[in-house]
């Protein structure tokens, strides 16, 4: 497992990203739970957001946005409800929390080498 914040880093209704070696990853809080997805849309394979510091929510922070093209993803589920990619998945990766913070508990599988 990899360690990836204080749990009070990721407040409710708020997004983070992280780097847990090459992987890129980021945070949402909802109704008190903590979701991790690959920084990656499946649209075009690239991060969601235009910088790090950028919220990854869309204003109303009920859905996850992709800045560079406007798709729209529920939260707990990364599925596509918007967009060119309706439909699509954001790769959902594993999470535990305890007293401590946030862990990553499922490494993504390396990036194909056709993407």
């Amino acid at each position: 497992m990899d360690f990836l914040c204080p749990s009070n880093a990721l407040p409710e209704g708020t997004s983070r990203t992280f780097s847990v070696g090459d992987l890129e990853l980021f945070g949402v809080r909802r109704q008190g739970r903590a979701y991790l997805y690959r920084n990656r849309c499946p649209h075009r394979g690239i991060a969601l957001q235009w910088s790090a510091e950028a919220s990854l929510l869309e204003p109303g922070a009920q859905l996850i946005e992709c800045a560079h093209h406007g798709a729209l993803f529920l939260i707990d589920s990364g599925e596509c409800v918007a967009g060119p990619c309706e439909g699509e998945m954001l790769e959902s990766l594993g999470c535990h929390e305890d007293e401590r913070g946030l862990w990553l508990t499922r490494p993504a599988a390396p990036e194909s080498p056709d993407r």
